[in-house]
């Protein structure tokens, strides 16, 4: 008999790779041909040997495409496709879906999610739902379901169309998922909780340098936060990913990444010792969470110094 292996925080551990990241020195657009393709193997086949096993996608730009030649063989992964706006059609929704796969190289996809909340609120919304079961059905995709944040009513949406996932903004600044009882809503109806923009946008890692614009009025206390995180010699990337990765409601935790450097930084983060935290005394305040609004439900993106 094999003995079953401990679980792991990689095991909650998923990717989204960012293909063009401006921020990085290193961006793949400067590289010599051919080097930006083998910089996104090396970054894959990173994931696989960190024991990574999920990778979320998007339909913009030609990142599927180039995920799909840089697959490692045989790839261990599964994935996460987003769909087009409902602004195209239920029928442009379904066709783009298909074409994600192919795309990507795959013959099914883990999961199939509605980009937006707000096309399933729309008058089209149930017909948008069919379209995606109906991919299911087909074996096309494992599971359904949307992206949402906390504005958008997730919990009463999972009631009416009872998806397999939701992917939420979650993160170490802004706990209002877990603190309005959103997360304990969706573990009741049995919705698996894919967390993202778990780094809001690197505001924990900013030091030396101007805040975004729309965060600039709460640099005192962003500076409050890093200063406890400082006293208690804990990493920001650590203290952040701890905090989401122990939400037992929680499933899979993206972290977007734009190279193999930072994805060591993420998984060294991940597996060091759980801190023992205030997570509470580390947000900020719920009223300021909700003013920051789309910064803090970004692309996750972290400094690319990690």
């Amino acid at each position: 008999m094999i003995a079953h292996r401990a679980p792991s925080p990689i095991d909650k551990l998923a990717v989204a790779v960012v293909h063009e990241p401006a921020r990085a020195a290193n961006a793949y657009a400067p590289l010599p041909a051919g080097a930006r393709e083998e910089a996104l193997r090396f970054l894959l086949q990173t994931a696989a040997d960190a024991g990574v096993t999920l990778v979320a996608t998007r339909p913009d730009g030609d990142g599927e495409r180039r995920l799909g030649q840089a697959w490692p063989f045989p790839s261990p992964f599964q994935v996460t496709v987003r769909t087009v706006s409902i602004a195209e059609g239920v029928d442009r929704v379904e066709a783009r879906a298909r074409r994600s796969l192919e795309r990507l190289g795959l013959p099914r996809g883990d999961a199939l999610l509605v980009e937006r909340a707000d096309d399933l609120a729309g008058a089209e919304g149930r017909a948008l739902w069919d379209r995606l079961e109906a991919l299911k059905a087909r074996g096309l995709y494992r599971r359904i379901g949307f992206r949402a944040c906390v504005e958008d009513g997730p919990a009463l949406l999972a009631r009416r169309f009872q998806p397999d996932v939701v992917e939420l903004p979650i993160n170490l600044l802004d706990q209002r998922i877990q603190h309005t009882g959103v997360l304990a809503e969706l573990a009741a109806l049995g919705v698996a909780v894919h967390a993202t923009s778990v780094f809001a946008d690197g505001l924990l890692f900013i030091s030396g340098e101007p805040l975004p614009p729309e965060m600039a009025g709460h640099a005192h206390a962003l500076s409050r936060i890093r200063r406890r995180l400082a006293e208690a010699r804990i990493d920001p990337m650590q203290a952040t990913l701890a905090y989401v990765m122990g939400l037992p409601e929680v499933s899979a935790v993206i972290a977007s990444v734009a190279s193999a450097a930072e994805l060591r930084a993420v998984v060294a983060a991940a597996n060091a010792q759980t801190p023992a935290l205030d997570w509470a005394a580390l947000q900020l305040e719920p009223a300021t969470a909700a003013a920051a609004g789309s910064s803090l439900q970004g692309r996750g993106r972290i400094s690319s110094a990690a």
